[in-house]
């Protein structure tokens, strides 16, 4: 994609009044590579081997090293830097080398549970486990299964609050999965903080209490965006102590980060032009050339609104594109949501716009373009968002659209305070 192509395209345009406050051009990075300490079982290296998955970046190998040396690992790395290897390779190798032993995924939502299954059973079966032997369990799971997953998984996928109020309270039909349990993951760990945070971090403590009754005494492994304070924040809402892995080894194209500040309408009042119109025609103008996008808005009701403006007006430019693009958010079925996010990773989507549902590190494919209605409220969960195009080695953009307020206003203006400072503790 040749961003400043189209960059010079908007600034020609009639409607450009002179939005680009900055255009920040972050570097491509070439990928740094790693052994591993000890060789892994044959069926397990042949398997990431077939799928293109060695060698491993150098923070990958440092977190399986620490893993299988016995740590609690916490893995704080850009978006689309190959986290998920850094637990499911030590997850698997014990699994394939220890009969009956068994691990606990902990994802925030049902969607990054659902996309990580896929995953797992994309990549290890029929190889080396069977299907059934990878499997979530949340509020979604028909009741008719539960019992054969509880009877028969290896892998356990679900959330806290599935572990709240349903794992936990019936440990006695859970023996077996907490007799064999050698690792918990808790993926996304830098949404667990303030309130919520705080009953995440008693509920693992009571697993742990659990887990002690029954004879076993898991690791654990986290996986956070970059944060300020990994190590703290993990022993705070595990009360362990934890290894931080922070060496990011993976390749990125280069990207072109914009901050877009809507012109002022109204100089008396210093109005300015929604940012729900700004981001509309940003979407649509990456999407009518062939761009593959991501808006993300603040609330559901402006995700709607700003897929119903897109709609309207790519149905004057192009009414073919119309189908093209989908809104995503909270309060969908789960098999509408699932549905998207597979028409969007197999690219027959050019467009979605979301709410932060879709921040989280679900795969959807080679996104091209992201568009951030406002400042998200962190330089962290900014970052995340932007991080969502530009997964693989390709360039990529991002938008950053002032809203109105003091704060968006300030980074428009002093957009250095926003790319050299560092991101906030969790």
């Amino acid at each position: 994609m040749n961003t400043s192509a189209f960059l010079h395209c908007l600034i020609a345009q009639p409607t450009y009044s002179g939005q680009i406050a900055h255009t920040e051009h972050i570097p491509p990075r070439e990928a740094s590579y790693a052994e591993l300490g000890k060789p892994l079982v044959a069926s397990l290296h042949d398997c990431l081997n077939k799928h293109g998955l060695l060698p491993l970046y150098t923070h990958q190998a440092e977190a399986v090293n620490n893993v299988r040396q016995g740590k609690n690992v916490i893995v704080v790395t850009s978006s689309a830097s190959g986290k998920t290897l850094c637990y499911n390779i030590p997850v698997l190798q014990t699994i394939l080398t220890e009969g009956g032993s068994c691990a606990l995924y902990l994802f925030p939502t049902k969607a990054l549970a659902q996309d990580q299954l896929r995953g797992l059973q994309g990549l290890f079966c029929p190889e080396l486990l069977a299907a059934e032997e990878f499997a979530t369990f949340d509020g979604d799971t028909p009741r008719a299964e539960r019992a054969e997953i509880r009877k028969r998984a290896k892998v356990i996928l679900t959330n806290p609050d599935m572990l709240h109020v349903s794992i936990l309270p019936n440990h006695h039909q859970w023996s077996r999965l907490l007799r064999h349990l050698r690792y918990v993951v808790v993926d996304e760990a830098h949404t667990y903080r303030g309130v919520f945070g705080s009953h995440v971090a008693c509920v693992l403590r009571r697993l742990r209490r659990l887990c002690n009754l029954y004879g076993s005494n898991p690791q654990f492994i986290c996986c956070s965006a970059t944060i300020a304070n990994p190590s703290e924040h993990a022993e705070r809402l595990v009360g362990l102590p934890f290894e931080v892995v922070n060496n990011d080894g993976s390749p990125h194209g280069g990207k072109d980060f914009i901050f877009w500040n809507p012109p002022i309408i109204d100089e008396a009042k210093s109005l300015r032009r929604s940012a729900n119109s700004e981001a509309t025609t940003l979407f649509t103008e990456l999407v009518s050339r062939n761009i593959c996008a991501l808006t993300f808005a603040r609330t559901r009701r402006l995700t709607e609104l700003i897929y119903t403006y897109s709609r309207r007006r790519l149905a004057e430019v192009n009414p073919a594109l119309t189908r093209k693009i989908k809104a995503y958010r909270a309060g969908y079925l789960p098999q509408e949501r699932r549905q998207i996010e597979q028409e969007l990773f197999s690219g027959q989507l050019l467009g979605v716009v979301a709410t932060t549902a879709l921040e989280l590190g679900i795969d959807i494919g080679d996104i091209e373009a992201t568009v951030l209605t406002g400042y998200p409220g962190s330089i962290a969960s900014t970052w995340q968002q932007a991080g969502r195009s530009g997964r693989g080695r390709d360039e990529s953009m991002s938008f950053l659209i002032g809203l109105d307020n003091p704060l968006d206003q300030y980074f428009m203006r002093h957009p250095d305070y926003f790319f050299h400072k560092s991101v906030e503790n969790a």
